[in-house]
């Protein structure tokens, strides 16, 4: 018996086995290309028949748990034996495990999944005081349903001394989680908030803490200046430290983000918190070899990873508390493992994970280790800029196949399998079937016989890509690659509900594509909420609250908080042009001169760093061309920002913000682009922004579903489809300016739509005072405003 006054550590059997027992490479050669999804799904079925196909003395489903004594504290293992058999004297344990190989090269059970049914053995005869005990392991081949076992006596002495050896290696670990924690937490107890609360930012602080406490949701806008990441990090960090949660996600959806994330968990420890912080970076970014090749004859790192990766995690968790690309690929140079795969162990024994959105939420690149089917924890989620997880959860949760690429692989593999090539051919003529019915676009309402076609080529594409031995490198990559979007395909396909839109579609480039669309994502995203604790979504740009409260979460008792502006009126100055337009009726090169004006008349009002940001590449270019025929003496520096800027020509270009500057500095930028988000540039780096046009999308395909979706809905199409999301890209903008209490500038909004009510619903509180201008008396207000103390 186990004194319950000690401290507990749970673990499941197949966690436990898994952990303890893992070895040899990581081998992607080896793949089943089943995801692990898919395996789940398929393997189900597979038990339940298996299951249901067995006597009345076969027991299904059972639980089965032990706890051991360690000294100071209790191991729990628990699971669930996929069946009992009894008959006569003998007791059986069955394990069950789907499988895509073919069962004629299975010679022996696996390891790990026979240490399984040796623990359930073992626990089932402690408990019912048995001598010996059997274990059967059931291999059934998914595709076929072909059946093979393999079966092992053994006596309960042999399975205690080898279940309680097992138990004695994960003793250490089970040993420093609980070191940790109380280490950890006394820490926390005795910490404060580390610098004077800014005006609002202490109910900002406690309303996140009580959001927490009830296990509930939060969204929060809260403008830029009021310290949002110390603002959630904090009470959650407290939070933990009551054991309110396990473990903190931070999800960002850009690496700017996630510094600044670090950044703030950087100074709670430099004051006193004992926390350790782990931010994932990709596996492409990740890897120490030219190519990403997981096997061991192209990476040294994966010959014999999982031979030593348990000692690397143990002395590298031991050893620091932050966790960065950086150390992190130190540690795996030194003890020669896979980083990715070092910092997704590593993930498991930190308090702190700072990631991108797709780590919870993609169906795809989820972790799933936490997030797996039927898995819950004790999470908070902080998510940060949630106002991007909208049009990220549509990427995510949506799936499109071209007709083009079917053509390509089969020709491809017509030299080396006629049955797989004649099952391309299958869809591809399906796939030119509905481009003969289709204009433009076409909205689709069943699409079952073509899903029931691609079955049948993953299935085929499955066996080819497992037993073809003569493809070359390059092909079979581009074949894995296809076979992942089929299989992407299927796996949104099965999920499909009212929230999606099927259609067809003509590119402008020539080719066909179908696609599964997720207009509301609100269900998918909710269901990933409910793995953990409590979320707290927050932004500088979430208004209308209503709208993101839709569109991120179905929860109707989530909270919602507006925190004020903590920068004084006088700091900024926010003027509507009131004689200029950018709508596309209107666009001619008068127009284009009276922007160039505004923006030669706001860099004249005082020398410094200014922003111009536009809704698309053609303006922006078009408004250039106009100014520079006023700056043909190059007095003022014009800095354009291009499409697909390198990571090295975006930092030159904000170089040049940051330097002194013996003349005035204009970047001409795209509203929703990477500079209009996401950048930090405090005090004189930037003193001024133009808003170019409302940020409403082009009129696309997608945008007419999303407004037809939401017209049907409750009449708010062009809302959803238009206003909002373009809106947000105005305050985004505009957000780049006022960022310290150090800070003063001007924003200038230039577009007649936003004398409009419709729009200036959408202004957060702190522009209520802002001022109507035109191009003749704009010089006076900006002169008025620079000369003000």
């Amino acid at each position: 018996m186990c004194d319950k006054k000690m401290t507990e550590i749970k673990i499941s059997v197949r966690n436990l086995v898994e952990f303890i027992l893992r070895s040899g490479d990581i081998d992607n050669r080896r793949s089943t290309y089943v995801s692990d999804t898919d395996a789940m799904q398929r393997g189900g079925k597979v038990h339940r028949k298996i299951q249901r196909q067995m006597g009345s003395n076969y027991q299904a489903e059972c639980p089965l748990k032990i706890s051991v004594s360690c000294e100071e504290f209790f191991i729990t293992v628990e699971g669930r034996a996929d069946g009992i058999i009894t008959e006569d004297d003998k007791t059986t344990i069955d394990e069950i495990k789907g499988i895509c190989k073919d069962l004629e090269y299975l010679k022996e059970p696996i390891l790990v999944h026979q240490a399984q049914a040796m623990c359930y053995g073992y626990i089932f005869g402690s408990q019912n005081d048995l001598k010996s005990i059997s274990v059967q392991m059931t291999y059934c081949n998914l595709e076929t349903e072909n059946i093979k076992r393999f079966v092992s006596d053994f006596t309960l002495e042999y399975l205690e001394n080898w279940f309680l050896g097992i138990l004695n290696e994960y003793k250490k670990w089970a040993k420093y989680q609980i070191e940790w924690s109380t280490t950890r937490n006394q820490s926390i107890k005795s910490m404060d908030f580390p610098f004077d609360y800014r005006y609002g930012q202490k109910n900002f602080v406690t309303s996140v803490y009580r959001t927490i406490l009830r296990k509930k949701n939060i969204f929060v806008q809260a403008p830029t200046g009021v310290g949002k990441t110390i603002s959630t990090v904090f009470p959650a960090v407290k939070a933990v430290g009551e054991k309110l949660g396990d473990k903190i996600f931070y999800l960002t959806a850009k690496t700017i983000t996630r510094t600044v994330a670090r950044e703030t968990f950087r100074i709670l420890q430099h004051a006193g918190l004992l926390c350790k912080v782990l931010t994932i970076t990709a596996k492409e970014k990740m890897c120490l070899c030219k190519e990403v090749e997981c096997n061991p004859d192209s990476c040294p790192y994966a010959r014999g990873h999982y031979d030593r990766i348990n000692e690397a995690v143990y002395e590298t968790v031991i050893a620091q508390n932050s966790f960065t690309r950086e150390s992190i690929t130190e540690a795996a140079e030194k003890y020669q493992v896979c980083p990715f795969e070092l910092s997704l162990d590593i993930s498991l024994w930190v308090d702190a994970i700072i990631c991108d959105y797709n780590y919870v939420f993609s169906p795809n690149v989820k972790l799933k280790r936490y997030f797996s089917e039927g898995s819950k924890g004790n999470y908070i989620f902080l998510i940060d800029e949630a106002h991007n997880l909208v049009e990220r959860g549509r990427d995510m949760y949506s799936a499109k196949l071209y007709k083009e690429d079917f053509l390509e692989v089969k020709r491809e593999v017509k030299f080396y399998s006629r049955k797989l090539e004649r099952k391309l051919e299958n869809c591809n003529k399906q796939l030119l079937e509905l481009k003969r019915e289709c204009e433009s676009y076409c909205i689709l309402t069943n699409i079952a016989s073509f899903s029931l076609s691609l079955i049948n080529v993953m299935g085929e594409m499955e066996k080819f890509l497992e037993e073809e031995e003569n493809l070359n490198a390059t092909t079979k990559k581009a074949l894995l690659e296809f076979y992942l979007q089929i299989r992407n395909f299927l796996n949104i396909y099965d999920c499909i509900d009212e929230n999606y839109v099927v259609y067809t579609e003509h590119e402008k480039n020539g080719r066909f594509k179908i696609k599964l669309f997720c207009v509301d994502t609100a269900v998918k995203l909710q269901e990933c909420l409910d793995k953990g604790r409590s979320t707290v979504f927050f932004s500088a740009t979430l208004l209308p609250i209503q709208y993101y409260k839709s569109m991120l979460s179905t929860n109707k008792e989530n909270y919602a908080i507006y925190v004020e502006s903590p920068f004084l009126e006088k700091q900024s100055l926010l003027l509507l042009g009131n004689d200029v337009s950018s709508k596309y009726t209107r666009r001619n090169a008068c127009e284009y001169e009276k922007m160039a004006e505004y923006i030669w008349k706001m860099v004249e009002g005082k020398k410094g760093n200014y922003m111009v940001f536009f809704p698309s590449f053609k303006l922006l270019n078009d408004v250039y061309q106009s100014f520079m025929k006023t700056n043909e003496d190059k007095s003022i520096l014009c800095l354009l920002q291009h499409s697909n800027m390198s990571e090295s020509l975006r930092e030159e270009f904000l170089d040049h913000f940051l330097k002194e500057q013996e003349k005035s500095v204009v970047g001409f930028c795209i509203m929703g682009g990477i500079f209009g988000e996401g950048i930090d540039l405090k005090k004189d780096t930037l003193i001024g922004a133009i808003i170019i046009g409302t940020g409403l999308p082009q009129v696309c395909i997608e945008r007419e579903i999303l407004k037809n979706y939401y017209d049907k809905k409750d009449g708010s199409g062009f809302d959803y489809g238009y206003l909002y999301p373009g809106m947000n890209k105005v305050l985004q903008a505009a957000g780049r300016v006022i960022r310290t209490a150090e800070d003063k500038g001007v924003i200038m909004l230039l577009d007649e739509r936003f004398h409009m009510a419709q729009y200036r619903k959408l202004f957060p509180k702190e522009w209520r005072n802002y001022q109507i201008c035109s191009l003749s008396g704009v010089g006076v207000k900006l002169e008025e405003f620079w000369n003000r103390d």
